[in-house]
């Protein structure tokens, strides 16, 4: 019990430490790459508006509902190259929802893309092994509206420009019907998550991505 008590607290300062802290504006790292792939990409850019340089970010992220009221959700996977094979290191991944309520919340003092995508959001860097994990609580859908509920995604190669693929759905969703999935591409593959229940109220559920699949104008020579 004192292990996982340690090992929750280490990663809780590493994530408050990447994510809870102003906006950085002069790290080089952290600048942003010209390019067309996967254009166009409204809010993308929002993936530079990282507290902290790229290189510094963990492959675990703690988003800051986590402890509130609600499903708890974890999501890993792994990102591997164009090849569907070999690990991808060193990506950033942006990700950001709405609350239990469907609204993305705000505190007030939000700058930039915080201002439409709320304080619930977040960056990792995939290790060596290409893998990331964020925990969260699941979110809901939209007010009054029929949209399934979703976690937005944005991610970042190394010395490639940001772009987006497929929203984190739910397989469970009544909202995700036959219709709503055919609209869905694909781009980074299948973003349909089978949520496994773990505990009382508690959920994991996986999803690879692959990089440049089904994504426009992406480089064939990597």
């Amino acid at each position: 019990m004192k292990i996982i008590v340690s090992m929750f607290i280490t990663l809780l300062c590493i994530v408050t430490y990447s994510c809870a802290q102003k906006p950085s504006t002069n790290s080089i790292a952290n600048k942003r790459v010209k390019g067309n792939a996967g254009a166009p990409c409204e809010g993308c850019e929002a993936i530079y508006e990282c507290p902290v340089p790229f290189d510094k970010l963990s492959h675990q992220l703690i988003l800051p509902d986590r402890e509130g009221k609600g499903r708890k959700l974890t999501v890993r996977g792994i990102v591997v190259k164009a090849d569907g094979i070999t690990p991808a290191p060193e990506v950033i991944v942006y990700v950001y929802h709405t609350d239990q309520t469907g609204i993305y919340p705000k505190k007030g003092d939000e700058t930039g893309w915080g201002k439409r995508h709320g304080y619930i959001r977040g960056w990792m860097r995939t290790n060596e092994k290409g893998e990331y994990t964020f925990y969260t609580l699941r979110p809901a859908s939209y007010p009054n509206d029929s949209i399934p509920a979703h976690i937005h995604i944005t991610i970042k190669e190394p010395a490639m420009n940001e772009y987006w693929i497929d929203d984190y759905f739910f397989e469970d969703d009544p909202f995700l019907t036959i219709k709503e999935r055919k609209k869905l591409d694909e781009r980074g593959g299948n973003g349909i998550l089978k949520l496994r229940e773990i505990g009382k109220g508690e959920f994991v559920a996986e999803r690879n991505i692959i990089l440049g699949k089904n994504i426009p104008n992406y480089p064939t020579t990597r």
